[in-house]
């Protein structure tokens, strides 16, 4: 719905600013340079009102600056003559062309600020190399800018006004529910792990050649995980997994509605008294009376395990520690 909503608010946009060439009394103000506030509306418009805006904020400043920049190179080299103006528009060009691309390769610029620096590439050149004179270029200048601002304002008033999607909010959504998405993580492990695949088969015939393969099964039944073990570590286990997802989804709620958790009060103890648990089933005589494939692979299993609540308990912390940071509500019911 998002989507078809953004597509929706483009499609307005675009008949907005259409209207400059449409209707005669605007066009005659604008001229062709209404090309450019369509330009505009195409390449600033984002999904998120946020990115719109900054999108929109370093086309003006990079069209400002490489216009005006431009508009002085041209005043300057239109007073050396013919071939003076052509070298001082070709020195310009390259040492401005040079730098501002290095600039784009900073990683630090790239990531903020390169769309600002190619438009203001772009607009040096088309005004310093057009060949105009110095009144000409400033009015060329001044028409452009216009243009591009009645884009840019099209543009923040169907992005903002118009049910306005943010990224934060995508960002809250998102982080909430991937607490929910580990818990089902970890449920599901529990789950497959413990499971035992049962198959129906039909009532045999008594045969003699049943009869053999019954006898001559043992060797390929004891080359299958046995249960004996596992049934030892499943109820215990299962019952950690469902409090380690219960944990985990009340701290995304938590994030979701804005609430403050109590991690440090309540979360960790439970977690801590959760670890301890495991420790003691590892540490079961019944598994060490063992020393076979099955008990290392089991021992590895709560290892595991308790790794999962140590990154759990840090989540928790993390979480609390968001609270406090973003100003959240205290939460009247506490995380069991």
């Amino acid at each position: 719905m998002q989507k078809v909503i953004h597509s929706i608010k483009v499609g307005i946009a675009l008949v907005l600013v259409s209207l400059l060439y449409l209707l005669d009394p605007l066009f005659e103000q604008v001229g062709e340079n209404a090309m450019w506030a369509i330009m505009t509306i195409v390449v600033v418009f984002e999904f998120f009102a946020g990115a719109t805006l900054s999108k929109g904020l370093l086309r003006g400043l990079g069209t400002i600056l490489g216009g005006a920049l431009g508009c002085l190179v041209g005043t300057l080299a239109d007073e050396l003559g013919k071939i003076g103006n052509a070298v001082a528009i070709g020195v310009f060009v390259f040492i401005f062309g040079a730098v501002v691309t290095y600039c784009r390769l900073i990683p630090s610029i790239k990531r903020k600020y390169d769309y600002g620096f190619m438009i203001f590439i772009l607009t040096f050149n088309l005004v310093a190399v057009s060949g105009l004179r110095a009144d000409k270029i400033i009015e060329l200048a001044r028409e452009r800018l216009s243009t591009i601002g009645m884009g840019f304002a099209v543009c923040v008033f169907t992005s903002i006004l118009i049910f306005p999607m943010w990224a934060s909010d995508e960002l809250h959504r998102l982080t909430s529910s991937k607490f929910d998405k580990l818990a089902c993580c970890i449920e599901d492990c529990m789950k497959a792990y413990f499971s035992v695949v049962s198959e129906q088969e039909s009532m045999p015939r008594i045969s003699v050649g049943d009869c053999k393969s019954v006898l001559h099964s043992k060797s390929s039944d004891e080359s299958l995980p046995s249960t004996p073990l596992q049934n030892i570590i499943k109820e215990p286990c299962k019952t950690v997994g469902l409090s380690l997802g219960l944990t985990m989804r009340e701290l995304g709620k938590s994030i979701m509605n804005m609430q403050k958790c109590q991690a440090k009060v309540i979360t960790v103890p439970q977690l801590q008294s959760i670890k301890l648990e495991l420790i003691f089933l590892s540490s079961s005589s019944k598994l060490k009376g063992t020393a076979n494939i099955e008990s290392i692979a089991i021992a590895n299993f709560l290892f595991i395990l308790m790794e999962i609540v140590d990154k759990v308990e840090t989540l928790a912390k993390e979480v609390e520690a968001l609270g406090e940071l973003a100003g959240f509500q205290p939460n009247a019911n506490s995380l069991n």
